[in-house]
């Protein structure tokens, strides 16, 4: 297995079980409080749940190599596994906001409310290790699935903090702050789902590759040697794939061998530029006008 196969699984393995971990105690201090935020955070952690046993198979197909009948590999599974999360969390906001309105019709005082401000200091920091953890395997990886249960553990470490404010109020005597930041942390959720969501439809739909990964490719052809311009460009993504394809155009007169010497030194020196990366390249000849 490559090392890169190995650093994708240990995260998604570290994502389960902290979800796990979380759950666990936010069921616990949930059940002793009745406090509607720490409900907004359970919610959110089994969503998290869902999301990174998703990912751990998602990221697991994704890696498969190409086959007979998938020859541009398994990429695809992690945009879609993308979808996937964001109709979880999207699913989760609507049910929060629904229990946060009852809340504010029918506010009661917390029981255990030390409790709930404990296991929120826990969370916070279970989650942050985690997160430097992701965010560490997406500068190696770029993996899309990663980033974005990233992104969602980082809206739980927002809303872990805003839980803390919430109870806090809520033990002073402002029996509305539990349901006004449930439902704030509600409405966080959806616009996260919302992102992660269009960022792997995007994908799915082969947009091209980030401006400045394209600008570093058309400043690449433009240096080549002999060269003499380009035209039908296209790039897209699928999973940490990326496939780049276009029209080279050359000199007329040059000999089979030459054409493709410099197309092929030209296919070498981008794949040296941008890592995990498959080039189709259609030398032109092109009438140099004397």
């Amino acid at each position: 297995m490559s090392n890169h196969a190995q650093i994708l699984k240990r995260v998604t393995y570290a994502s389960v079980a902290t979800a796990i971990i979380l759950i666990i105690a936010k069921t616990i201090a949930w059940y002793l409080s009745g406090s509607v935020s720490i409900l907004a955070s359970l919610i959110d952690s089994l969503m998290d749940s869902f999301a990174s046993i998703i990912n751990l198979f998602a990221v697991r197909y994704a890696l498969m190599p190409a086959d007979e009948e998938h020859p541009y590999g398994h990429g695809k599974a992690e945009p879609l596994a993308g979808l996937a999360q964001a109709s979880f969390i999207a699913g989760s906001a609507f049910f929060l906001i629904f229990n946060a309105i009852d809340r504010l019709q029918n506010p009661h005082v917390l029981t255990y409310g030390n409790i709930g401000i404990a296991v929120m200091v826990f969370s916070i920091i279970v989650t942050f290790l985690l997160v430097l953890y992701q965010r560490h395997v997406v500068r190696i990886t770029n993996n899309l699935a990663i980033k974005a249960d990233s992104l969602h553990y980082v809206t739980d470490l927002l809303t872990n903090f805003s839980i803390l404010i919430a109870l806090y109020l809520t033990l002073k005597g402002y029996l509305w702050a539990d349901a006004v930041f449930a439902i704030l942390i509600a409405v966080y959720i959806f616009k996260s789902a919302f992102e992660i969501g269009n960022n792997s439809f995007q994908q799915l739909m082969d947009k091209k590759l980030d401006e400045d990964t394209e600008t570093l490719i058309i400043k690449t052809i433009n240096e080549t040697p002999n060269a003499l311009g380009f035209h039908d460009f296209r790039t897209r993504q699928s999973g940490k794939d990326k496939f780049i394809q276009f029209h080279l155009e050359l000199d007329d007169r040059l000999s089979l061998l030459k054409a493709h010497e410099i197309a092929d030194g030209l296919e070498k020196k981008l794949m040296a530029l941008i890592p995990d990366t498959e080039i189709i390249i259609h030398e032109d000849p092109t009438k140099v006008i004397q």
